[in-house]
């Protein structure tokens, strides 16, 4: 075993630990199906918004998007403007009044806020089951721990991938969000640090004099190799080859903010509505610290040249090359805490659809199986812990075979979701008047239809762009058809009443 396997065995254990005994913690305050999914409804500003941006900023960040840095040079920090500009606004936008609805209809979920909003079972459940596009965003997850594992411990892909499965699954088994929120302000420290030594380490290792000069010599590196790496768009990226490509990038972050079920658990989780502004600034202050180190896949290829055979990996090479052993180490925790602070989030909201959307809200409410109301309870929370180890399986199945790109993969299930919610949330937070649920519904699903024309039927090869024109359209199909659809009365008790204040 060398110096670095060594390192890394070492922290990781200690990761490790240290995350199940936040699990464990957790677990004493998880006793009912609320607790589970949204902490209770009594988190804080500074808490939730950690765990917001640990949340956004998936294990991508780290291993998939330096990738991206590293494979078409400066046209990859578009992605930075998009997540630092586009998130963000998404949030503003919507959080405060989507929580200050949920005051009154106590929904646990992004399916269950729509479909109480809506009064409609169907919406609930489609949305529901559109979430699961995010097992494909969790596979993403278990791809960068394992390559992680993989490059730094000489261990399988496969053995890694089982590894990687196993903590995550075991510590949210055990304490849902509030292990999901805990744990991911643990993990968003060490993602910011570790993100602004990447950022300085190169331009320390490539200084000349000065700032500017500093980046003048990397740019010169850069184009030495390949004049497209220092233009504004590239036309070998596949996501930043062209302006409007770019602005579909923009506003997938923004929808990606509105709708990722995971991030929406975290507003309901707030116990005051007033706060959503302090949770915003910590959120997006930490964000900064933590995406400059997209930066590092521009000082891979400045340093390495073209000799990296996976992108994912770019970043990690750099590390190895350029930092001492417990650095690099002390980076392989990194990776996994990012990895980690986005899958967790996922399996809460996953396990949410089936335990209280579908279970509690639709087979109990409406009397399938009628049963006294603590049982069900007891009932739901089982089933919230048993989807978070199905799910784990079948994310594990998806990736036996890894992906090019793990950063390919996450944004299928990302660009589905946002295509079948986001029309209906935003006419819930800015229609005039209360729409039919069917309305909703045909947004929904139009919008879901247009996303698998678009990019699966080859029309647009971005997923960022094919989910960013799909969600339009499921905007533009909801607005229109909330004009079109009349219903009889005001339904006044699902929210229109404090949505329109």
């Amino acid at each position: 075993m060398n110096e670095l396997e060594r390192y890394v065995w070492s922290g990781v254990g200690l990761f490790v630990i240290l995350m199940i005994g936040l699990g464990l913690y957790s677990s004493r305050g998880t006793k009912s199906i609320s607790d589970f999914t949204i902490g209770g409804g009594k988190l804080g500003p500074v808490l939730l918004g950690l765990s917001f941006a640990a949340t956004y900023l998936s294990a991508a960040v780290f291993l998939g998007y330096p990738g991206w840095s590293y494979q078409w040079g400066y046209a990859n920090l578009w992605l930075l403007l998009g997540i630092l500009g586009g998130g963000p606004l998404g949030a503003v936008l919507v959080a405060k009044h989507v929580r200050k609805i949920n005051s009154k209809q106590k929904s646990l979920s992004l399916s269950d806020w729509l479909g109480d909003f809506y009064n409609s079972n169907i919406l609930r459940i489609g949305t529901g089951l559109i979430l699961l596009f995010n097992i494909f965003y969790i596979a993403g997850q278990f791809v960068a721990g394992a390559r992680v594992f993989e490059y730094t411990l000489g261990i399988s892909y496969k053995v890694a991938l089982i590894f990687i499965a196993a903590i995550v699954i075991l510590y949210v088994f055990i304490g849902g969000t509030l292990a999901d929120v805990y744990t991911d302000a643990v993990q968003v420290f060490l993602m910011a640090i570790a993100g602004l030594i990447i950022f300085i380490s190169g331009i320390v290792l490539f200084w000349e004099g000065s700032v500017t000069a500093t980046f003048q010599e990397i740019t010169a590196k850069l184009a030495s190799q390949n004049q497209s790496y220092v233009t504004i768009f590239n036309s070998e990226s596949t996501y930043f080859d062209s302006l409007s490509a770019v602005i579909g990038a923009f506003l997938i972050q923004m929808a990606f903010a509105v709708s990722a079920p995971q991030l929406f658990n975290k507003v309901l989780g707030l116990k005051n509505e007033k706060d959503i502004g302090k949770m915003i600034v910590v959120y997006v202050t930490t964000m900064v610290f933590c995406v400059i180190v997209l930066f590092g896949g521009l000082y891979s290829r400045a340093y390495l040249g073209d000799g990296i055979a996976v992108s994912d990996m770019a970043l990690m090479e750099y590390i190895v090359q350029v930092f001492p052993a417990f650095m690099a180490a002390f980076m392989v925790i990194v990776i996994l805490a990012a990895a980690l602070s986005t899958t967790d989030g996922l399996f809460v909201s996953i396990s949410t659809v089936f335990a209280n959307d579908i279970f509690l809200k639709v087979i109990v409410k409406q009397g399938f199986l009628k049963i006294n109301e603590d049982k069900a309870e007891r009932i739901a929370l089982h089933i919230s812990r048993y989807s978070v180890l199905l799910t784990g399986i079948l994310a594990y199945w998806i990736v036996l075979n890894p992906p090019k790109s793990m950063g390919d993969i996450i944004w299928i299930g990302i660009s589905g979701v946002a295509a079948g919610t986001v029309g209906p949330v935003l006419y819930a937070v800015f229609g005039k008047d209360q729409a039919s649920g069917r309305a909703a519904e045909l947004s929904m699903i139009i919008g879901l239809v247009s996303y698998f024309i678009l990019y699966f039927g080859g029309i647009e090869k971005s997923t960022m762009a094919a989910g960013a024109w799909a969600t339009l359209i499921g905007i533009g199909v909801m607005f229109l058809f909330a004009k079109i659809i009349k219903i009889p009365t005001p339904d006044l008790e699902h929210g229109r009443t404090s949505s329109s204040s």
